[in-house]
C-alpha cells in the first residue's frame, strides 16, 4: 500500500525482509513453473483425447492439484508485493494518520485470515488419509499449499505492519 513517507525513510533490510523477499520470489517462480506445467498437462490431455483417442486419466487430477499451488503461492507473493486487491482510491482521501491506522487494521485482518488458512489446512490435511483419484498422491497434498501460503501471508503481513510502524515501505521482491 502506498504511504506518504518522510524523505529519509528507507526500508530496513533486516532478516525478516531478507527472508520474505526470498520466499516471495521463489513462491512466484514455483507458481509460474506450476502454471506452465498445467498448460503442458492440458495440451497433453487434449492431444490424448482427440488425436490418440486415449485421454490420460491422471491429467485432470494433477492439473487440479497444481492449480492450488499456483493460486496460493501467487496470492502469498501478491500480499508481499502489495499486488492484491485493495481500495487505494478510498484510502488516499483520508488523513495520513487515519490511513495508517486502517492499513494496520487491514494487515491485522489479513493475518487472521491467514491463520485460519493454516489451521484449517492442517485440520483438513490430518483427516485426509486416502489417495487422490488417478494419482499416487495422498489427499493431504492438496492442503499443503493452504498451510504454506498461509505461513507466507502471515510473515509478509508482519513485515508490512513493522514497515508501516517505522514509516517505511516494503520493497517488492521484483524491484
Amino acid at each position: 500500500m502506498d504511504h506518504q513517507k518522510h524523505p529519509d525513510a528507507r526500508p530496513s533490510q533486516g532478516w525478516l525482509t531478507t527472508l520474505n523477499a526470498f520466499l516471495a520470489r521463489y513462491a512466484m517462480y514455483l507458481a509460474v513453473i506450476g502454471l506452465l506445467t498445467i498448460v503442458a498437462i492440458v495440451v497433453y490431455q487434449v492431444f490424448g483425447r482427440y488425436v490418440l483417442n486415449r485421454p490420460p486419466t491422471w491429467a485432470e487430477s494433477l492439473a487440479l492439484v497444481l492449480i492450488l499451488y499456483v493460486t496460493l503461492f501467487g496470492a502469498a507473493a501478491g500480499v508481499r508485493d502489495a499486488g492484491h486487491i485493495g481500495m487505494e482510491s478510498l484510502l488516499v482521501l483520508l488523513p495520513e494518520k487515519a490511513r495508517n491506522q486502517i492499513e494496520l487494521l487491514i494487515h491485522g485482518l489479513v493475518i487472521l485470515f491467514a491463520l485460519a488458512m493454516i489451521y484449517n489446512g492442517i485440520a483438513l490435511g490430518a483427516q485426509a488419509n486416502y489417495k487422490i483419484p488417478n494419482l499416487p498422491l495422498q489427499e493431504w497434498v492438496r492442503y499443503v499449499p493452504l498451510v504454506l501460503g498461509g505461513i507466507m501471508i502471515v510473515l509478509f503481513s508482519i513485515e508490512h505492519i513493522l514497515a508501516a510502524l517505522k514509516g517505511e515501505e516494503v520493497i517488492p521482491s521484483w524491484h
